[in-house]
């Protein structure tokens, strides 16, 4: 059982029929998602890949009964967040936006749809969502992956693939793996998926990746103490040498000032009772010893 997408999961792909919607689809139906319907507007009526095509997520979910359940969204960045609120107002319940650079004034406008919505919104700028073996919604590699135990949340894609890389070798499958995306505007937190990995029976340990940037991490920590360790978090924090007032890749990487340095979040993390992996390169190491001692 995995906590946002399984095998039930019936996928439908918006702006599906360009290149990058083509290529990624075609690796999740090879991967197993099912894929049950595309959208691309003055399209609808054709087939691509052997899915059908439609010009709105409301016609898909219309003429498939329902069926689907999820989107991706692969949707270039001008039009991306139209796209995320026609899956929204379609009820569609888990929306992942791949989309990297959606502006940020068009994600406050998301945000706004999303409040009180049935929707859960992964991204923009995310890698998507894994459950190993089972489903992928995204673009994450999945060679490396393998089910079991590990949750994993990340604002970093490249981070993400290095640490299940790791976990992997360490014989640490993963239950779930989730990427948040760095902008600074998106939709679920690192505390939105910290409650759904506490609360989910087939996950023991949570490694959670963050970087420079804003406070989510401060916050997953005020999450932790309030509500208790409910099961062990390893957190690696990275961009310790990023220099101060200057954006370091995505929208989301600008240190400012503290708490948006990672000393403070290493700091608010560890105090929360989080094991503070030291380096990118130990994160496997580090989540296997925590795993180990546990069993002892």
């Amino acid at each position: 059982m995995s906590i946002l997408v399984d095998q039930n999961t019936r996928l439908l792909c918006q702006g599906m029929t360009g290149w990058a919607g083509t290529y990624h689809t075609n690796r999740m139906i090879q991967y197993g998602t099912k894929v049950v319907a595309g959208v691309t507007p003055g399209k609808g009526g054709k087939s691509h890949l052997d899915v059908p095509i439609f010009d709105s997520v409301a016609e898909a979910v219309r003429t498939t009964g329902a069926r689907a359940n999820a989107s991706a969204v692969f949707v270039p960045p001008d039009r991306a967040a139209g796209a995320m609120i026609e899956a929204i107002e379609a009820e569609m319940p888990l929306v992942v936006a791949v989309t990297e650079r959606v502006p940020v004034l068009d994600m406050i406008r998301v945000r706004e749809a999303l409040a009180g919505s049935r929707t859960r919104l992964v991204g923009p700028n995310s890698q998507g969502v894994l459950a190993p073996g089972v489903c992928q919604v995204g673009v994450m590699a999945t060679d490396r992956a393998y089910r079991g135990t590990i949750g994993v949340v990340s604002r970093s894609a490249s981070l993400t693939s290095e640490v299940i890389s790791q976990l992997t070798a360490a014989g640490l499958g993963q239950s779930e793996t989730i990427g948040i995306g760095g902008d600074p505007v998106h939709g679920m937190s690192f505390v939105d998926c910290l409650k759904l990995f506490f609360a989910d029976p087939h996950t023991e340990v949570v490694v959670l990746i963050g970087e420079i940037g804003g406070t989510e991490e401060q916050q997953a920590a005020d999450y932790i103490r309030v509500a208790g360790a409910k099961k062990p978090v390893v957190a690696l924090i990275v961009g310790k040498h990023a220099p101060a007032r200057r954006r370091m890749g995505h929208a989301g990487a600008l240190v400012q000032d503290a708490p948006a340095d990672t000393d403070s979040k290493i700091a608010a993390l560890r105090d929360a009772g989080a094991v503070i992996a030291p380096s990118p390169h130990l994160v496997g190491v580090t989540t296997r010893d925590l795993v180990a001692r546990r069993a002892a």
